[in-house]
């Protein structure tokens, strides 16, 4: 009887433990990593300016780990940059095996001048030393290539696929 008490109380207690226990996760949202084109600041770490930061916010906020897409803004304030063509267009968050992948293209005219990655694989430290270097060479890739097809970076295999998918989907959008 003693055992039977002493292996509840065991129990009882490894399984409070186990769920209190917390991942080490990033914390607060993925900052947007830009291109540095026209109508964003240019650094990695920065949120951008107009909608871009407030896009990223709202679609992690509205999209769980299952990386669901959520309407995305189609460029509803996207006349707002000044010149008569320059418009931002959403494409769709892609499901990769890290992780979600969204892009938030600018675009002047039919031009691409500017490509914004507003969610990406942040869930561990890996993910996050990774992207920091391949999605500023996918962004500059992707303006080089005026298109979608471009090659996908070495040790960064699915987001490079995700970011190909949700651009092209932006593009799409745009109607290019």
């Amino acid at each position: 009887m003693r055992r039977a008490v002493v292996t509840g109380a065991a129990t009882a207690a490894g399984v409070v433990l186990l769920l209190s226990l917390k991942p080490h996760g990033a914390t607060g949202p993925a900052p947007v990593i830009s291109s540095g084109g026209t109508g964003s600041s240019g650094a990695a770490g920065s949120s951008g300016t107009g909608s871009s930061g407030t896009a990223a916010g709202a679609s992690d906020a509205t999209a769980g780990p299952s990386g669901s897409p959520t309407a995305p803004a189609t460029g509803g304030s996207g006349g707002t940059g000044g010149t008569g063509g320059t418009r931002k267009v959403t494409g769709d968050a892609v499901n990769t095996r890290y992780g979600p992948v969204q892009v938030e293209v600018t675009l002047a005219g039919s031009r691409i001048t500017a490509v914004d990655v507003v969610k990406y694989p942040t869930e561990d430290r890996r993910d996050r030393e990774i992207n920091s270097s391949a999605l500023p060479l996918l962004n500059q890739e992707a303006i080089a290539a005026q298109s979608a097809g471009i090659d996908v970076v070495s040790g960064a295999t699915f987001t490079s696929d995700g970011y190909v998918r949700s651009l092209q989907s932006a593009l799409d959008r745009a109607g290019r």
